[in-house]
């Protein structure tokens, strides 16, 4: 049985360690201009979307993405959240610490 490549979640403080690799990133739509989003997720992030993604602004939303070398987010999947007064990102923040804090449960380096 093949391994499944692991997508660790993260926020936009760890991006730099996560470049050419495929990750999740948590975070609240905050610009949309043409084929990028501008997500805050502790920290500003550009997403190149693609013709799958349809994000809004204001809403919370999981991207499944590559890390390119500029630590923008190449948007392979997308999943919206709701507005962002319906999500609660304090314990999303708490699933990434944790998932950090605990690696080698989540995701291999």
């Amino acid at each position: 049985m093949a391994d499944t490549p692991s997508t660790p979640r993260i926020l936009a403080p760890h991006l730099d360690a996560f470049q050419n690799r495929t990750i999740r990133l948590i975070g609240r739509v905050t610009q949309l201009r043409g084929e990028t989003a501008t997500i805050d997720a502790q920290g500003t992030v550009t997403a190149i979307l693609n013709r799958d993604a349809h994000l809004s602004v204001g809403h919370a939303v999981e991207i499944v993405g590559k890390v390119q070398g500029d630590l923008s987010v190449r948007v392979l999947q997308s999943t919206d959240f709701g507005a962002e007064r319906e999500f609660d990102f304090a314990a999303a923040e708490a699933l990434v610490d944790a998932t950090h804090r605990y690696k080698e449960i989540f995701y291999s380096d």
